[in-house]
Order: C-alpha cells, then structure tokens, then sequence
C-alpha cells in the first residue's frame, strides 16, 4: 500500500453505492472478496491525492492509463459491500462536465485541447465495449446537491468532529429509493418540474442500477475543511430537505420556503468560498 500523506485535500463531497459481493460476477467478485480482507483500504482522501498526482506531469493524464483495482469497504446487516472506485470512468465523465464549470482559457491552461481531445477519444472506444458502465461514485464540488439529501433521514447522519472530522449519512437501498419516489410524487404534486425533480430522477435512475441490498452514503468528504467545528455539528441539511417535502405534502408553502430558504443560505456561504482568494 503507498505511503499517505498527511496533506488534506478538499473541497468535495460524494454520494457512493455499496454492492455486496454478490452483485459481481466472477472474477471480480473474487478480487474484491480478497480485497476486503486487507487489514487497511484506501480512504478518500488517498483517491484525491493520487488523482492530483496525474495532473503534475507534463502533458498532464487527465484519466488514468489502468483502471483502478481499489474500491471502499463497508457492512450493512453483516453482509460486506464494496463500492468499486472506477476512476478511469469517472475521469472520463468528470472532463465531460469541466467545460461548464470553468473559463475556456483556464481549461485549456491546465488541460490543452489535444489532451482532452485523446481523453475523449479514448473514451468513445472504451464505450464500445462497455456501453452498460456506470460509476459508484457521484462526487460534487464546493457543495451538496440538495437532490442528495432527499434520500437520507436526519436519524442516519453521522457526525465524528475532531482534527479529521466526519460528517456522513448511510441508508440502505431500498430506503433510498423510497424516499426519492415520495419526494417525486410531492414535488409533482405540488410544484411544477424544475431542477429539483430533473435532479431527483437523474439520481432514481441512477439508482435502480444497482442490487437492492446495496448500502447508499453521502460523505461530506473534503467539505468538512471548508466548514467550523460549530457549523458541522448544526448541520441537519437532510432534516431540513425532509422538512421541506413534509410541508409542501401539507399545503404550507411558506413552511416550505422556510425550510429550503435555510438549506441554501447555508450552502450558498459554502459555495461563495470557492471564489475568495
């Protein structure tokens, strides 16, 4: 196992998917019953710094050459799952996403067009192959997409403050996918479709890719970096999202703007430190 460093990487959060072992086929199956047998994984942490490692090269790999063989470890009802990290796909997609998040000089500055173009290219003949791939690992920058506290209880959050401090929720599967379809039927009911409801489906049908008995979290990740001792420990964002659809299933859409009104003020301090110096 490389060595870890020390040095905190932020800012990110990520919503992951445990299978259990039996959701693979062999022999992947066998890798990671023996993978999860090794006395210390990975955390997320080693995932970032050996993704920044590729961009230190010059020209930098925006994606990995191999696949990764490492995946995260955890049991729900005794049963281990693993959620494998497919940092190749998720390269892949990430740089997808990058010409909408940055300015056009800045990502060519630290990704020329002809490296994305060899990503992307590289890409198109993967998918040939592999045209049901799908990651375990949704990550988001700088914030918590609402969409993802719909499908967690307040009661689920785990929050362990201290030098490297966590702030987390579990659930089951199945559990998640009932929440994301009550919370449809509410916003369908109540409001008209909007980013919220696109969002919702977008993260059901995402979903509904994996075995029932899998194990969902959201991990504050790097985030927890971004935000005081204070604000971690007041943070109940999901019970403010399960507040919001509970009142709009009532009618009272002013207790439903309370409650969403809340949660962006929240996030919105989070985001704008993204762009302090």
């Amino acid at each position: 196992m490389p060595a870890v460093s020390s040095v905190l990487v932020p800012y990110a959060s990520y919503l992951r998917v445990y299978e259990p072992l039996a959701a693979f086929p062999e022999p992947e199956r066998g890798h990671w019953t023996r993978y999860a047998r090794l006395p210390r994984t990975p955390t997320a942490q080693d995932e970032l710094r050996r993704s920044l490692a590729d961009l230190l090269p010059t020209p930098p790999v925006p994606v990995p050459v191999h696949e990764s063989g490492d995946a995260f470890v955890a049991v729900l009802d005794g049963v281990v799952c693993v959620c494998p990290w497919r940092t190749r796909l998720r390269g892949w997609l990430a740089l997808e996403e990058l010409p909408g998040l940055l300015p056009t000089a800045l990502l060519d500055a630290a990704l020329p067009p002809v490296v994305r173009g060899q990503a992307a290219a590289d890409y198109e003949r993967w998918r040939q192959g592999n045209p049901d791939a799908r990651p375990w690992i949704r990550t988001s920058v700088w914030q918590v997409p609402v969409r993802w506290f719909a499908l967690f209880a307040d009661e689920e959050r785990e929050y362990v403050p201290g030098r490297a401090p966590l702030l987390r929720y579990r659930t089951p599967m199945v559990q998640a996918r009932r929440r994301v379809a009550r919370s449809l039927r509410t916003l369908r009911d109540s409001v008209d479709d909007g980013p919220l409801t696109d969002g919702l489906v977008d993260v059901g049908r995402w979903l509904e890719e994996f075995h029932p008995r899998s194990l969902v979290e959201l991990d504050y990740g790097g985030l927890v970096h971004a935000l005081t001792d204070e604000q971690l420990a007041d943070d109940r964002s999901a019970a403010d999202v399960a507040a919001g659809m509970a009142a709009l299933r009532d009618g009272d859409g002013d207790g439903a703007g309370v409650a969403y009104e809340r949660l962006t003020r929240r996030w919105r301090a989070v985001r704008d430190r993204q762009f302090a110096n």
